[in-house]
């Protein structure tokens, strides 16, 4: 993510990622999008004393803390900067990465799909650089709390950091381990698997579920899907359901509306389940 720092200062809860652009005020913690003339978008943390830097200049952050939202600034150079508060969508597009992550166009399906709001506890494995985590801290929040496994540590040192930046750590736990021995944590409401081979895991899966709790596997081929829809049917798993989601954007020309000339097509197929329990 372009020139977004971590800071020693922690947000409140209630500032969190932003949620008090409510105020209209840029204050002190916030994360800003900046935007330049030439529309390149940059995303900072604002820190008394700090400075911000791009190609057309200069921008003091004191001098952005109390402007509002939706102001434009100009750099020491005169270069008219936009300010503005990032969406979710836009944060994940931009975290660090160091793995492919899973598109904001799932991401947003799955928290539907899996009734994921506040006060969800929800499990994740497959960590990878933390864009599916940084959406459930924030939609699990004040109440809920996300659980994430990964088996490498230096692509979980990512994701932890990611969260840092955002001020989402108190919601989330990070576990280094690898799920073949199961999970710590049971009665959970939701548990989504971004690994290679899920379908190894589903006993595991169910025993840290809840009654009637919603599962999620995020697969990139055919291949993958079969072999867990297989094993599934052996397992007390219910409401099973493969999907696969395609985005295209438009040119916002009124004389000229169409498609633009790429869209984002498969990025992954979704596989969706209740877990119910066992009947003898």
């Amino acid at each position: 993510m372009k020139d977004l720092t971590s800071s020693p200062h922690q947000p409140q809860t209630d500032d969190v990622a932003n949620s008090n652009t409510k105020s209209g005020i840029l204050r002190a913690g916030d994360i800003v999008l900046i935007v330049s003339r030439d529309k390149r978008e940059f995303f900072v943390r604002l820190e008394p004393g700090k400075q911000f830097q791009n190609h057309q200049g200069v921008l003091e952050h004191d001098n952005l803390i109390g402007q509002k939202w939706g102001a434009t600034v100009e750099s020491h150079l005169g270069y008219a900067h936009l300010l503005l508060p990032p969406s979710l969508e836009q944060l994940i597009r931009n975290i660090k990465r160091n793995t492919q992550i899973i598109y904001p166009k799932e991401i947003g399906y799955i928290l539907m799909k899996m009734n994921i709001g506040p006060g969800t506890r929800v499990l994740e494995a497959g960590t990878g650089s933390g864009g599916l985590t940084l959406a459930l801290a924030r939609m699990v929040m004040p109440y809920g709390h996300v659980y994430t496994y990964e088996a490498r540590e230096d692509i979980q040192s990512i994701a932890i950091k990611n969260i840092e930046n955002f001020g989402l750590t108190e919601f989330v736990t990070f576990k280094l381990r690898d799920i073949e021995t199961g999970f710590d944590e049971c009665n959970i409401d939701a548990l989504f698997l971004d690994v290679r081979e899920p379908w190894l895991y589903l006993d595991h899966v169910h025993a840290a579920l809840k009654g009637g709790g919603f599962f999620g596997a995020l697969l990139p081929t055919t291949n993958q899907v079969a072999d867990l829809l297989y094993y599934m049917q052996y397992q007390d798993f219910g409401f099973i359901e493969v999907e696969e989601l395609f985005l295209r954007a438009y040119k916002p020309i009124p004389r000229r509306l169409r498609p633009t000339d790429r869209m984002i097509a498969h990025t992954g197929y979704l596989v969706f389940a209740r877990a119910l329990l066992h009947q003898d």
